[in-house]
């Protein structure tokens, strides 16, 4: 019996390490097809267009990523419009993450009359498309005067049907009564339960709804270029469609390098999003 253990044992080992090592391979394959589109977006930055429709396609990094640069400067005015792009994502984030998260605090935590029928509208209008809004939306901002602000960008968008629910369905979970309860007997009112006990159990939860709410607004084009007139408040990516040329005269080139840039700033708020989610989430499973 006891050699027959000794036999079975190694025959388990290999199977846990065959498992783990092609477990790591389909992992290594999917980062890998992941990030090949990164990798192409930067090789062909740094080609001229008839490099990039060339065969076979390049696959190493060419000499002319300066000489893209420097066209995609002189074509648009590309750090004005990214700093208009990060005033209207960095605001709407905020005003996102504290009136979504207010409304979702009352929905998930407090029984009020007409709670299930205001839900139900709410998931109605989750369910009505935004491109059937830019119409009604564009007349409202107009009779406002709002027309080629920034502000017609940055208040439509301060609240959304999606961040209401993503929040409510995490609080129902994340939130026990129990902490609410003790917080009542302390002498805690509404808004102190809501900044005290709530926002810093369900930081994990904000976090992927900043992330994704800043992603949102910065690739949101439909928007920003029926609402903004004035050129100089135009965002990046109005600003990068302005670089497509007509009658085939593009200069991919100069603008995969625009599109480029434009994705660091989503990748800086995708790290420091991320971390977040995973530092909070640990220090939950330590408690």
């Amino acid at each position: 019996m006891a050699s027959l253990q000794h036999t079975r044992r190694p025959r388990g080992i290999k199977g846990t390490r065959g498992r783990g090592i092609a477990l790591h391979a389909v992992l290594i394959a999917g980062l890998l097809l992941s990030a090949f589109p990164f990798y192409w977006a930067v090789i062909m930055s740094t080609h001229t267009s008839s490099e990039i429709f060339s065969y076979p396609p390049k696959l190493l990094p060419g000499s002319h990523f300066l000489q893209n640069l420097r066209s995609l400067f002189d074509n648009i005015d590309f750090f004005g419009s990214m700093l208009n792009s990060l005033l209207v994502a960095s605001a709407v984030t905020f005003l996102v993450l504290f009136f979504d998260s207010l409304a979702a605090f009352v929905f998930a935590k407090f029984d009020f009359p007409g709670r299930r029928a205001l839900f139900v509208l709410l998931m109605a209008i989750f369910m009505v498309p935004t491109q059937m809004a830019i119409i009604p939306q564009f007349v409202m901002m107009a009779k406002i005067g709002w027309i080629g602000s920034m502000t017609a960008l940055i208040v439509p968008a301060a609240a959304n049907a999606f961040g209401i629910f993503w929040m409510r369905q995490y609080m129902r979970s994340a939130i026990h009564d129990e902490l609410l309860d003790a917080s009542r007997i302390d002498g805690a009112n509404f808004l102190r339960q809501y900044w005290h006990v709530a926002l810093p159990v369900v930081r994990p939860g904000l976090a992927f709804l900043g992330i994704f709410t800043f992603m949102g607004q910065w690739n949101d084009y439909a928007w920003p270029l029926v609402a903004l007139t004035n050129p100089d408040n135009v965002t990046l990516q109005v600003a990068l469609s302005q670089l497509n040329g007509v009658h085939g005269t593009t200069d991919y080139g100069m603008v995969m390098t625009g599109a480029l840039l434009a994705l660091v700033p989503l990748l800086i708020v995708f790290a420091i999003g991320a971390k977040q989610i995973i530092g909070d989430l640990g220090k939950g499973a330590i408690r």
